[in-house]
């Protein structure tokens, strides 16, 4: 290593020089890193060549500080971009991750791409020329989420797209190119394929858990993903997970890190650690790989984990220098890499030279980027059930009850590591919409699950200032509520997402509220106040600090539970801290255990028909939370059926006899077996994104004829899964599952059918491209869409091979009565075995194909009965 170091050394002192001479001769340049000509490598070494170590160390961190003297300005590397830019004021919100893996529209991905990386070079650009240089500003997005979902009770699941490594790595692939671009000299963003590598929960042991697989699941399930976004997409960003593999931290991991992803792949680009995941190296009761965080500095850096997401590296990584753990000429070829990806994006040339540099502003949240956000979610929609045509609904119907916890809340729209849309259309308000001569009438109907409740905000009828409703708010231009106001007025509620920032005048995103005034509840009892923010905020309720957040970087919700007696006072006040581009806040509550059921039970007894919205919530399912319920732990779940009172609610509702669909909104499989065998009409809308509500209403009304397929097996009970922390696939997905699922992978209904014929197999010999064709025909009464999927199994020959495995899938839209052609061509990789060694077999043998818009072998609701599948013998010779 040393010596190929000195190599690299030698030549870019050559390069040095030239660009030097360049810079006299032209006297254009202060340093050669600044001439454009020069390649993005050459420049990082000129530029690393110059720096002490210090200030090279200082550069390995996520929030890098300026080098005044090397004209360095600060950067910092922490940026999200999920389902649309997040975290920095006003974007267009996409689907959640699994919802887009929904569509298995590797078209539409590349197009969201595209308008995600639109909006984000837009917003930096602004923010650079206000001279903003925060977190969540930069051009390094720590996204796409290609992990697989291997197992529902993963709250992180919902950012995935889905169980299936093909479906992963082509929606992986458009994702990447499209954030990127495809300008031949500049990035348009950095991309960063994550959680690398084998990760995918538990939550709360995440710090401390040591996974093994087998070569086979390694190669087969966990790897193909990340190989396609390095090979294909040529992903310039790699973030490794927290866990430890095979004894190993995997951003310490010379397996992952140096020989699979460097070596074998030859990946170019950085390493990112998840976010303090090198503490985890040295603190107690973690993973125990080092015994200091000098330790954990140089063992990250020499495995490949060039950037540190967190506080282990500066100042630890000089010291570990200085007692020689590690060479600093090791540290210089990490800090090339990360100074090169800031070169490649344009970040030291004048902006006349970037193209993307001229994206204009007001792309940011556009109609036509919202056009594309509701036709995401139209075909993110899921139809998993329709008994009898009842839909789609008629829109003459007089009277709808629209009930749910999911109904009419906000959040139940967006998932996590979400934007802040314009505005947020509920499924409630969709509907009312969509029939403005009918009566539509709302019930929570239920909390979210036993112990969480879901919480509104707190009306101005139930908050003093003095003789008037609301709260009293002071509004400061600074960090510490000190000197006079900008602004001193009443609110009438905190429920505020500024698309603006409260000040006017302000230049910067820092500033401070303080509300005070009284809180006054109508009836007695035991009450949960929350606080939402997506900074810093205090609550304190008769002088006592009740919820406190410190610098969560993202919107997160607290709250305290306290009995109010009706009538009474109590003083309330309220710190809020904004200090980057996302400022909300929200002081929310609901009275515990409160009737929800009886005003729910009476409004379905006026309608004419029932649309039930239940599911999950992105407060109770997500990354490493402190919420442990009945059915949940830790942000992940640990029942995966819908939750106890909302399957009471669905029970009460169902003994009503009324025509009734239900609408689920989550972000992972959901066991609703009571809904399955009894309600006739089921759709998936998972966490559909700003215009969900519109999309539903479509697809109810039949405005929009469904076309989504599941992206994941959806179970029937938490009893048919394996322990949570076992990685070996067997009994896992709908590869290796050997039950019965309630929906299959693949499964999807629409209001029209589709038929299959022609199909026809080219006769392949072992190791050649093997080509399918097949025909599909429309043979319904109206247009729609269908998702074309191509399996092979090599389970007749190999007891231990998949059932089925995905090589294929294609989209396509087909008029009433219009048939289309649809031809794939299959790798000798996709139709190979995989032995438990890991080594890859292509020989002469039967193969089974099958293509079809299902799985074959599903009777009953699993079978969608609006498509066909067909089976097909062939020899590979």
């Amino acid at each position: 290593m040393k010596s190929m170091i000195k190599v690299v050394r030698a030549v870019a002192a050559v390069v040095v020089l030239m660009g030097l001479s360049m810079c006299s001769q032209e006297n254009a340049y202060q340093y050669a890193y600044m001439n454009p000509d020069l390649a993005p490598e050459e420049r990082a070494i000129d530029l690393v060549n110059q720096m002490t170590l210090q200030e090279k160390v200082s550069q390995m961190k996520y929030d890098a500080p300026a080098v005044p003297r090397l004209g360095i300005p600060r950067y910092n590397w922490w940026n999200e971009c999920l389902h649309g830019v997040g975290r920095a004021g006003v974007s267009t919100v996409f689907p959640q991750g699994i919802g887009m893996g929904a569509t298995w529209d590797v078209n539409l991905m590349s197009n969201v791409a595209t308008v995600i990386s639109d909006e984000a070079r837009a917003k930096h650009h602004k923010f650079i020329s206000e001279n903003k240089r925060g977190i969540y500003q930069g051009l390094t997005f720590w996204t796409p989420n290609i992990n697989i979902f291997r197992d529902p009770r993963w709250g992180r699941g919902q950012e995935t797209y889905g169980e299936d490594p093909y479906l992963t790595s082509r929606m992986g692939v458009e994702f990447i190119k499209g954030l990127q671009g495809d300008d031949p000299k500049y990035l348009k963003v950095v991309a960063t394929a994550k959680h690398f590598a084998v990760h995918s929960g538990p939550e709360k042991s995440r710090h401390e858990d040591n996974y093994q697989t087998s070569d086979k699941d390694l190669k087969e399930t966990y790897l193909p993903a990340f190989k396609s976004a390095i090979k294909e997409a040529n992903v310039q960003s790699v973030m490794c997970a927290y866990n430890r593999y095979r004894d190993e931290a995997c951003c310490g991991s010379n397996l992952l890190l140096t020989n699979i992803l460097r070596n074998e792949w030859g990946f170019d680009g950085y390493v990112v650690s998840d976010c303090w995941a090198i503490n985890d190296f040295y603190m107690p009761n973690r993973h125990g790989v080092s015994d200091s965080p000098e330790e954990a500095s140089a063992l990250a850096v020499k495995s490949g984990t060039d950037l540190n997401c967190g506080d282990t590296y500066d100042p630890n990584l000089s010291e570990a220098v200085l007692k020689e753990l590690i060479d600093e000429s090791e540290v210089d070829q990490a800090l090339v890499r990360l100074m090169a990806a800031r070169f490649k994006l344009g970040m030291f040339d004048d902006e006349s030279l970037v193209p993307y540099a001229s994206i204009p502003y007001s792309v940011v949240a556009s109609e036509k980027h919202h056009k594309l956000s509701k036709k995401a979610a139209l075909e993110s929609m899921v139809l998993l059930k329709n008994e009898g045509n009842l839909l789609p609904l008629s829109k003459e119907v007089s009277t709808v009850a629209v009930i749910g916890p999911n109904a009419n809340d906000k959040q139940s729209l967006l998932g996590n590591y979400h934007g802040t849309p314009v505005s947020q259309v509920t499924p409630y308000q969709g509907i009312k919409s969509k029939l403005p001569n009918a009566k539509v009438i709302y019930a929570k109907g239920s909390a979210v699950a036993e112990g969480w409740p879901l919480l509104t905000p707190i009306p101005s009828q139930n908050l003093r200032s003095g003789e008037k409703n609301g709260l009293k708010g002071e509004y400061f231009p600074n960090e510490k509520w000190e000197g006079d106001p900008s602004i001193s007025r009443t609110d009438e509620t905190v429920d505020f997402v500024w698309l603006d920032r409260p000040i006017k005048e302000l230049a910067t995103d820092t500033f401070t509220v303080r509300w005070t005034g009284q809180l006054v509840a109508d009836q007695s009892g035991t009450y949960r106040i929350g606080f939402r923010a997506c900074n810093v905020g205090k609550v304190y309720i008769n002088g006592e600090l009740r919820i406190d957040f410190q610098d969560d970087h993202h919107p997160t919700m607290k709250y305290y539970d306290m009995e109010l007696t009706a009538g009474q006072s109590y003083d309330i006040k309220i710190d809020y801290y904004n200090f980057h581009a996302d400022p909300q806040a929200q002081l929310l509550w609901a009275k515990l255990n409160e009737d929800l059921l009886t005003p729910a039970v009476a409004a379905a007894q006026q309608a004419d028909v029932v649309v039930m919205c239940l599911g999950l919530t992105p407060d109770i399912e997500g990354e490493e939370m402190p919420v442990v319920l009945e059915g949940f732990d830790s942000g992940d779940r640990s029942d995966i059926q819908l939750p106890a009172s909302q399957r009471k609610l669905l029970k009460a509702i169902y003994q009503l006899n009324k025509p009734t669909v239900v609408v689920l909104m989550n972000g992972s499989a959901l066991a609703v077996n009571f809904a399955a065998e009894n309600v006739p009409a089921i759709l998936e809308a998972w966490y559909p994104g700003e215009f969900g509500g519109e999309a539903i209403a479509d697809v109810l009304f039949g405005d929009y004829n469904p076309g989504g397929k599941l992206p994941v097996t959806f179970y029937k009970s938490t009893e048919d899964l394996p322990d949570f922390k076992t990685y070996d696939m067997t009994n896992r997905t709908y590869k290796y599952f050997e039950g019965a699922p309630l929906f299959p992978f693949g499964h999807g209904l629409s209001y029209t059918s589709f038929a299959y014929d022609q199909f026809d197999v080219a006769e392949t010999k072992a190791g050649d491209v093997m080509t399918v064709s097949v025909s599909v025909t429309n043979t319904g009464d109206r247009a729609g869409e269908e998702v074309v999927q191509l399996y092979v199994s090599n389970r007749k020959n190999n007891p231990n091979a998949a059932k089925r495995s995905l090589v294929g899938f294609e989209r396509i839209v087909l008029e009433k009565g219009q048939s289309q052609n649809v031809s794939f061509e299959i790798s000798a990789e996709q139709y190979a075995q995989i032995t438990q060694d890991g080594q890859v077999i292509v020989e002469p043998g039967e193969l089974e194909v099958i293509v079809g818009g299902k799985q074959p072998g599903f009777e009953g609701v699993a079978d969608a009965k609006s498509s066909q599948v067909l089976t097909k013998t062939v020899n590979i010779l």
